[in-house]
């Protein structure tokens, strides 16, 4: 009996990969912590780049300044890639790299080194993002302009459909779209409507027999959060329409061409700086809505630690979210067992309405002729939704643990010592722009330049820029000269910031802070000015974004520009609109020499009076520095009550506490 029950039981489900996103300091140090990481049982490499790298920009630019190795390992050239994957067979590797504008570079340098390591190209497996969209509406490392991006974007599938048969050439990414406050049903249609741009530019590109199984290599990177029931729902809406859209509109007959696969990491943006050792809890819970649902589980899965909304996190912290998946996929039963919510009327009827809201969302993108037509508008949208998060969190309609409720607790342990966060090394940047230098000073510089004209040349004849960018990394170009080419054939574009000039109809509540702006605007004899900048390559704008739409509706004159400013283009603005308090937002850790550069800059000008206030992730000692530099007011997450951040500027701009 007991052997018959044995041989009708299903096959336990194979597991997802581990992945954990890590890249700091430099090539040399990522290499080691990679190598650990796999000793410790991780099954697959996310490479996490740093901004210089994310935006084509060498180490030395100006604009790297702060920013070298911050977020991620810096990459500018060949050297840099063969150092990352030293003693790391690629072609036994699944390697996803976090890249978009400069993806078809970065695959390029990968490609050259697993060639010097003597793999088979061709048995390369991994995924580049490659996801440009999202970039102009949420993370902000785009260079070009739209439609020469998303020719890009299709030339790396291209090129990887003709090359690289096992790899996912693009990785449409929502992840980002709800970090900016996508609703579930906006997650939804901005991501396939980015990823039928895409197909509608690349059924031009690859033989018709060769398309459908081009849809099938298209992948999707997917955020999960606090709302866990709603979010598998979600994954189950996203596989339900993606079948529904290669089927309808691009007519793939064969079921797994029209498969949704995806990979995950759960929410950043519900991780609290308060009570920080709650996050664990958000991570596992946020994990279930990926796992639990067989028929909309994960491919891989890479998990947030627990101390991210403080900074770096340390090896330790990433071995224990790699812990937190292990124990799931091998102590508990979830792989034994079929689809869990089948049949299930409270998910079906969820799954409906999500599928609906979003089928309603794609019929006006697709009114406005697609998504690279729409930017400016899905922008607005996630700047308006993300309002309006923030304002039930006020509120207190939506409850957060330790933030706008119990928010007295005992000192956490894990914060005590050394702080509970890595800090990278602030001489590693010197180090990596020496390596640069020797690297320029041995190439082959005719070689180089060759190479250089040969994919500009490409480039302007549009062209498929992938075996030029190969040719130009084995040559020795860097980044920068890479990313320069381009900009010097496409042309540079600043993306929408979703903040208009005009007040929102969002004022109810706060009618004593438009009372106290008007007051203050009288003592001043003009409308308080507040400018809010950007400094740095950080293009996480959120914070900036809502603290603008916020202060104009309180009755602000407010200037924001976006994103990648210098200090220097910061001051030169302060002067032009005499900004009676200016604000700045970095939330990439390079704020101590970034906001010292744009002080002294401040008191160079003569605008030593003008109040300087700044928010971002940054630990108690940092901001006491900042404040040493003559910054005004420090914020972090946890100051989460915007409109106690806007009386504070009416504060520092009146005249009176001027004077004093």
């Amino acid at each position: 009996m007991e052997a018959a029950m044995t041989d009708t039981m299903p096959a336990k489900d194979r597991p997802w990969l581990f992945r954990t996103y890590a890249g700091h300091s430099t090539a040399k140090k990522s290499n080691e912590l990679y190598r650990t990481n796999l000793s410790k049982g991780q099954t697959g490499l996310s490479v996490a780049f740093d901004l210089p790298t994310q935006t084509g920009y060498d180490s030395d630019h100006t604009l790297s300044r702060g920013e070298v190795g911050k977020v991620g390992v810096p990459v500018c050239h060949l050297g840099d890639m063969r150092a990352l994957f030293d003693q790391i067979p690629l072609e036994q590797m699944n390697t996803s790299m976090t890249i978009n504008a400069t993806a078809p570079w970065l695959l390029s340098l990968y490609i050259a080194v697993a060639e010097e390591q003597g793999a088979d190209i061709s048995k390369l497996q991994g995924t580049v993002q490659n996801d440009l969209v999202k970039e102009y509406l949420s993370r902000g490392t785009y260079i070009c302009p739209p439609k020469p991006s998303l020719a890009m974007i299709t030339d790396v599938a291209a090129y990887t459909r003709e090359h690289l048969p096992k790899w996912n050439p693009m990785n449409v990414c929502s992840y980002h779209l709800q970090e900016a406050g996508a609703t579930p049903e906006q997650e939804l249609a901005f991501a396939l409507a980015t990823a039928i741009a895409v197909l509608d530019d690349l059924k031009t590109k690859v033989p018709a027999d060769q398309f459908p199984a081009m849809v099938g290599r298209i992948s999707f990177f997917v955020n999960a959060g606090i709302r866990f029931v709603t979010e598998m729902c979600k994954m189950r809406a996203f596989t339900e329409l993606w079948d529904e859209i290669t089927r309808e509109r691009y007519g793939i007959e064969e079921e797994k061409f029209r498969r949704f696969r995806y990979g995950v990491q759960v929410n950043s943006l519900g991780l609290t700086e308060q009570q920080p050792e709650n996050n664990v809890y958000r991570i596992l819970i946020e994990m279930l809505a990926v796992t639990l649902s067989k028929n909309a589980r994960a491919r891989a899965v890479q998990l947030p630690a627990w101390n991210e909304a403080l900074g770096l996190p340390r090896p330790w912290d990433q071995q224990w979210s790699l812990r937190m998946q292990q124990i799931m996929a091998y102590e508990t039963d979830l792989l034994e067992y079929g689809d869990l919510f089948d049949g299930n009327p409270a998910v079906t009827a969820k799954v409906e309405a999500l599928k609906d809201g979003a089928r309603a969302e794609l019929e006006t993108l697709d009114s406005m002729g697609g998504a690279i037509a729409a930017i400016d508008y899905m922008k607005s949208r996630l700047v308006e939704s993300n309002a309006a998060r923030i304002n039930r969190i006020e509120a207190e309609e939506t409850i957060v643990v330790g933030v706008n409720r119990w928010q007295q607790g005992e000192p956490s342990p894990l914060t005590a010592g050394d702080g509970g966060i890595m800090v990278v090394d602030p001489a590693v940047e010197q180090e990596q722009i020496e390596r640069l230098n020797a690297w320029r000073a041995e190439r082959d510089e005719a070689a180089v330049q060759a190479a250089l004209a040969q994919l500009k040349a490409d480039a302007k004849a549009g062209k498929n820029i992938m075996e030029a960018s190969i040719a130009a990394a084995k040559a020795g170009a860097t980044t920068g000269e890479w990313a320069g080419v381009m900009r010097a054939v496409h042309g540079e574009y600043r993306g929408p910031t979703g903040v208009s000039r005009s007040p929102s109809n969002q004022t109810e509540g706060l009618e004593d802070i438009r009372e106290a702006v008007d007051a203050v605007s009288t003592q001043l004899g003009r409308r308080l000015k507040f400018l809010v900048g950007k400094p740095g390559l950080d293009g996480h704008s959120n914070g900036a974004e809502q603290i603008a739409f916020r202060a104009r509706d309180c009755g602000m004159d407010i200037t924001y520009d976006g994103i990648r400013l210098t200090p220097e283009q910061i001051v030169a603005k302060a002067i032009e609109d005499e900004a009676h308090v200016v604000g700045l937002s970095i939330l990439s850790g390079s704020h101590i020499p970034l906001i010292e550069e744009l002080m002294e800059r401040m008191r160079a000008a003569g605008l030593d009076h003008v109040p300087v206030v700044v928010g971002g992730i940054i630990p108690d000692e940092d901001a006491v520095k900042l404040k040493g530099f003559g910054v005004a007011r420090v914020y972090t997450p946890k100051d989460f009550e915007l409109n106690r951040i806007m009386m504070d500027i009416v504060a520092l701009a009146t005249p009176a506490e001027k004077a004093a």
